[in-house]
């Protein structure tokens, strides 16, 4: 499995405010980029596998609307995740 607890609590220990922090929105933005890219990846080497197409989409727009929400509630939060995980808007 790719994704395991310790680095599920590895994410959410680097970006949220502790390991036991899942509810962050920046810890949950994080773990979403790392399963895209997880995604991604698959996806190069099986490209006609549309199930997993349709999850990436799914999670590329639970990404933007976490993002969206940041970027409303807290403007300094959303520039340091962008900054942090290298994503660009």
């Amino acid at each position: 499995m790719y994704l395991t607890s310790e680095k599920k609590a590895e994410i959410f220990a680097k970006h949220g405010k502790s390991a036991q922090d899942t509810g962050s929105a920046e810890g949950q933005v994080a773990l979403f980029t790392y399963r895209i890219n997880h995604l991604t990846g698959h996806l190069k080497a099986n490209h006609k596998d549309f199930n997993t197409e349709r999850s990436l989409v799914k999670l590329v727009g639970k990404r933007k609307a976490l993002l969206d929400y940041l970027k409303k509630k807290d403007i300094a939060r959303y520039r340091a995740i962008i900054a942090e995980l290298g994503l660009r808007k």
